[in-house]
């Protein structure tokens, strides 16, 4: 069983950054394809950004250039680098980490962004 605990979640005004961190229990973080998910007020949840193996990354449309997965295989943890923050960005962020056929959820941390 893989455990998945994000922080860095906060109120902030726009245009402010946060950096957001998913740390992993498990020995194997490093084949796990990660991935940041957000759920705003009252609507679906939705896939931000996601990181595979390979360091390869890509981003929702509405994030690009204002945003940055990365990942750090030698302390289990991904991070989620969120600047120029909008009030559209309020939500709960989740990561999720996936191998082979299982997944893996945290509890989501909140982001709200207001002025």
């Amino acid at each position: 069983q893989v455990q998945l605990v994000e922080s860095g979640g906060g109120l902030v005004q726009p245009g402010a950054s946060l950096r957001l961190s998913c740390a992993a229990s498990g020995r194997i973080f490093s084949q796990y394809n990660l991935e940041w998910y957000r759920q705003p007020p009252g609507k679906q949840r939705e896939l931000v950004a996601k990181i595979n193996i390979l360091n390869r990354v890509t981003y929702t449309d509405s994030v690009k250039d204002r945003f940055t997965i990365r990942r750090d295989n030698t302390k289990n943890t991904m991070y989620l680098q969120m600047n120029s923050l909008k009030p559209e960005d309020t939500a709960v962020y989740y990561c999720k980490a996936r191998w082979r056929d299982r997944e893996w959820w945290g509890q989501g941390t909140q982001v709200t962004v207001s002025s």
